[in-house]
């Protein structure tokens, strides 16, 4: 499944803003990992709607841009394991 198919090419920039973020948290150790997906998710939806304005469209691609964030993180994490 193609999921950048469904974001607009305006938001794809949020996707490396997002992931920086997040790394950013994760570094601070103060935040467990559990709850940086939660805390990327409205920071998402604010910068999809600082892009592209508030309306339903853009709440679900700030919901999208961070699924895929933090889908694609998860992939890196997985695939440098050593099993």
């Amino acid at each position: 499944m193609d999921l950048l198919k469904y974001i607009t090419d305006k938001m794809i920039i949020l996707i490396p803003v997002l992931y920086i973020i997040g790394m950013i948290i994760k570094g601070t150790e103060k935040i467990k990992n559990k709850y940086i997906p939660v805390i990327l998710l409205p920071l998402g939806i604010v910068g999809a709607i600082a892009i592209g304005g508030l309306n339903v469209d853009s709440i679900l691609q700030g919901i999208l841009i961070t699924g895929v964030t933090v889908y694609g993180n998860q992939l890196i994490t997985q695939y440098r394991k050593e099993t």
